[in-house]
């Protein structure tokens, strides 16, 4: 039987007080893991927190029209994020799979931060010793997990995700709740960061925690996820 990995979407469409600028997720972060996950047999289960449609960011859509991973994707597996579960439903279930997986954009800034459901899967998979991977703005679903004895699942774990210098380059700091640089290094984490835009990924917990810093980093944080479920 194929293994599955679990990866988790924001429900998140538009920025209200940025105009409603569209957001969502970015595409390269889970068309690049995919291309790698898929192409070595891995079945992706979706689930985001309403279920339903998940929105993809449409400036990544166009921003990576050019890129054959992230153009062939969109075209091609469309039902992955129009088709999405709610988080809820997957709970009591990390056994049936190897590992679970966030990617970024900054919808998960606004609601997958903080959400029950997503911490009590995040907890459910530590629990469980099952890598748990997220890149980009994907990481900010780690800070409000605290695991049983009252420790923070971050505390003194090396960590990335996008850095304050690439969000305000980006121009998007001043619409954002937080910076997640901030958030990850205030719930304990050792944070790392590469050059603006250039990619890193950083492994913790015995290969069981793995985040990536930007979408650069995407494909990376695919291989590093394989390579910890044994492909």
């Amino acid at each position: 039987m194929a293994p599955k990995v679990l990866v988790v979407l924001t429900s998140y469409g538009a920025i209200e007080d940025a105009d409603n600028k569209p957001t969502g997720w970015f595409l390269p972060e889970l068309a690049h893991p995919f291309e790698i996950l898929a192409g070595k047999g891995v079945e992706i289960v979706t689930a985001s927190p309403k279920g339903g449609v998940a929105p993809v960011d449409p400036n990544s859509v166009q921003g990576y029209k050019d890129d054959p991973s992230s153009s062939a994707f969109f075209e091609q597996q469309k039902s992955l994020w129009e088709k999405t579960v709610p988080i809820k439903t997957f709970l009591g279930h990390a056994d049936e799979y190897a590992a679970l997986f966030y990617p970024g954009g900054h919808g998960p800034m606004f609601d997958l931060v903080g959400d029950d459901d997503s911490i009590a899967l995040i907890t459910e998979f530590v629990a469980a010793s099952k890598p748990v991977a997220a890149v980009c703005h994907g990481p900010i679903v780690f800070t409000d997990v605290i695991l049983p004895g009252g420790h923070h699942m971050l505390m003194g774990k090396e960590v990335t995700g996008l850095s304050n210098d690439e969000e305000r380059a980006i121009g998007m700091d001043k619409h954002m709740p937080f910076l997640l640089e901030d958030r990850l290094k205030e719930a304990g984490g050792d944070y790392k960061a590469a050059e603006p835009f250039k990619p890193l990924v950083v492994i913790d917990d015995h290969g069981r925690l793995i985040t990536g810093q930007n979408p650069q980093s995407s494909k990376a944080v695919g291989e590093a996820l394989a390579l910890a479920i044994g492909l």
